[in-house]
This record gives structure tokens, C-alpha cells and sequence, in this order.
């Protein structure tokens, strides 16, 4: 039993919808967003992303892999914009999730994710 894909490049852990892809732990993360806004088109909904965080948090290389994936993610609609420091990261993601306080927004949705370090956690996680 084995896995008959035939050719296999780098790119497929972002390209490829079914079947197994190969990928670190860091870049599953950045395919999470893919692939929730994958399952909210076949739904019919029009979503978009943004994911913003601290550069120096402990996810490390996260930064780096969706800087590598850009191209993949923005297919997707998806923008990635590393903050300042995490209160800062964490502002912007609430700002994406008030879409629906603006008329005629773009997008049915936004997938917000924010990544930080403890201290940044304490901080924001009360907002």
C-alpha cells in the first residue's frame, strides 16, 4: 500500500486539496487558512483572510513560511501583514473581524489568525 501520486513538487503542500500532502508542522498552519476558505467557497460563502503576529514570537519560521507561501496565499485572498508587536497584531485582526459594521464590505468574512509570544498573550487576550 503505497502512494501512488505520480510526480511530486514542493509546491503541492499549499496546491493540492485531496489526497496526502507531505509539510512541516509550521507550514500545515499555513495551509489552515487555504483550506478553511476552500471549504467556505464550497459553501458559498466569499471570505477572505489576514493573519498578523509578533515576528518574534516562539511559532518559529511561521513568518518566514507564509512570506515563502505569498503567492499561494493570496489566491486565496489572503494577506499577511506581521505587526509591530502583538498588541498591535492583535488590533489589526479585531479591525478584519468588524467587517460587517461596513456597508457594502467585499467579503462575506474574514479568517483571522494572530500569533504571539506569552507576554503578548497576557496583554491582548483581555481585548
Amino acid at each position: 500500500m503505497g502512494i501512488n501520486q505520480g510526480p511530486i513538487s514542493l509546491d503541492q503542500k499549499y496546491t493540492q486539496s485531496t489526497g496526502h500532502v507531505f509539510l512541516t508542522g509550521i507550514q500545515a498552519l499555513v495551509r489552515l487558512p487555504m483550506a478553511q476558505i476552500r471549504r467556505d467557497h464550497a459553501a458559498g460563502l466569499n471570505t477572505a483572510g489576514f493573519i498578523s503576529g509578533y515576528r518574534g514570537s516562539p511559532l518559529g519560521g511561521y513568518d518566514q513560511q507564509l512570506f515563502a507561501a505569498r503567492k499561494h496565499l493570496e489566491q486565496y485572498n489572503i494577506k499577511f501583514q506581521p505587526g509591530v508587536n502583538e498588541d498591535l497584531a492583535a488590533t489589526a485582526i479585531w479591525g478584519s473581524q468588524q467587517l460587517n459594521l461596513s456597508p457594502g464590505a467585499k467579503y462575506d468574512g474574514v479568517v483571522g489568525i494572530w500569533y504571539g509570544k506569552g507576554p503578548g498573550v497576557d496583554r491582548c487576550g483581555d481585548v
